[in-house]
């Protein structure tokens, strides 16, 4: 995992990306369909992962808020692509979700908190 949070590199760059990923669906969502639903929930989302990635990039161990937003939107946007069978934006999002839990996991295997 020394790549993905590098020692002397303490800010989360992939948990801010992730975020900003999560963010930003929610004002495409809005843009696109006009709808308000998918403007709040990107926007709550992604501020929680913005927020747990600031907490990783305080304390590496950190990886709580991070690990429920992810895996909330894994399992919540996993269930959207079953149902509608869309890539976009459920099933980009699932994707994302899960490699972001992924990366939280290998974190707590080479680092036991």
């Amino acid at each position: 995992m020394e790549i993905l949070n590098h020692p002397g590199h303490g800010v989360d760059w992939i948990g801010y990306a992730y975020a900003a990923l999560v963010a930003s669906g929610g004002v495409t969502g809005y843009v696109k369909a006009g709808s308000v639903p998918s403007l709040a929930a990107g926007l709550l989302c992604g501020g929680l992962a913005g927020l747990g990635a600031y907490q990783q990039s305080t304390d590496p161990k950190n990886i709580w808020l991070s690990l429920a937003a992810s895996g909330t939107l894994t399992v919540l946007m996993r269930m959207r692509y079953y149902n509608s069978r869309k890539f976009m934006p459920a099933g980009l999002t699932a994707g994302a979700s899960l490699l972001m839990v992924g990366k939280l996991g290998l974190q707590m295997i080479e680092k036991p908190l």
